[in-house]
């Protein structure tokens, strides 16, 4: 463990020591903190007292934030060389995709913390269904978590940053928009499995107020297959020189 929080302590330090995490905190609060309070559905204009507003915006900026967050984690790494330096020195390939994805989920943690402002405003504005906040910021980080093993997943598969962003993105929008789009399409046994497949079901389950244990073994089960993907790939590319 203690090897995979150095990988993940050395992540964290080059997002911020490269300015992506300052970029990723400005603009993911801006937006969100625009669409929340001053246009479209904001809260002043839905008239209550929650941030719907707020789990909408981010659900689709973290969409496209992560693919890029997750794009240099190990493209960037096989590509100058040091991948394979690190592997080199008793660490696992498990190790190295474990710590990759903690930077990552660390970062978005820091972001969506950042955001805990809006909440404080809006308990002085009226009512809140705490619950039902509480479970969408869950919902996020969930969401998130699933993501960033996709990510490191496509970043497993090139030394080329951008291609790994949009194979992350191109897997990602199956997930977050194709699915939803098909299901209704279909009917019976398989409109119902691609409904069940689309991330929204899952994401407006939970930011409504309700946990249910299948939603988070799907998010679970997403990011668990995206880092287990991940090191596969690292494995059967003998990136030790097997």
């Amino acid at each position: 463990m203690h090897k995979i929080w150095y990988i993940a302590g050395k992540d964290l330090a080059s997002f911020f020591d490269s300015l992506i995490a300052y970029i990723l905190l400005v603009v993911f609060l801006g937006l969100s903190g625009f669409f929340t309070w001053w246009y479209g559905t904001d809260v002043f204009m839905r008239g209550q007292a929650d941030l719907s507003a707020f789990f909408n915006i981010a659900y689709w900026t973290l969409f496209f934030f992560i693919p890029a967050l997750t794009m240099r984690s190990l493209a960037e790494e096989r590509r100058s060389g040091t991948l394979e330096l690190l592997l080199t020195k008793a660490v696992s390939e498990w190790q190295v995709v474990a710590g990759k994805f903690l930077a990552t989920l660390v970062l978005i943690t820091i972001a969506l913390a950042a955001s805990l402002p809006y909440y404080f405003t809006i308990i002085r504005i009226g009512e809140v269904d705490h619950g039902a906040i509480w479970c969408g910021y869950l919902a996020l980080m969930l969401m998130s978590s699933a993501y960033a093993g996709i990510g490191i997943f496509a970043s497993s598969l090139t030394g080329n940053q951008i291609v790994a962003f949009l194979v992350a993105l191109l897997i990602g929008s199956v997930f977050h928009l194709v699915l939803q789009i098909m299901a209704p399409n279909f009917t019976g046994m398989v409109g119902a499995v691609l409904d069940q497949l689309s991330t929204s079901v899952h994401f407006d389950s939970m930011s409504r107020g309700v946990i249910d244990s299948r939603d988070v073994l799907y998010f679970l089960s997403l990011t668990f297959v995206g880092l287990v993907l991940a090191e596969m790939n690292l494995s059967e590319r003998g990136v030790r020189g097997r």
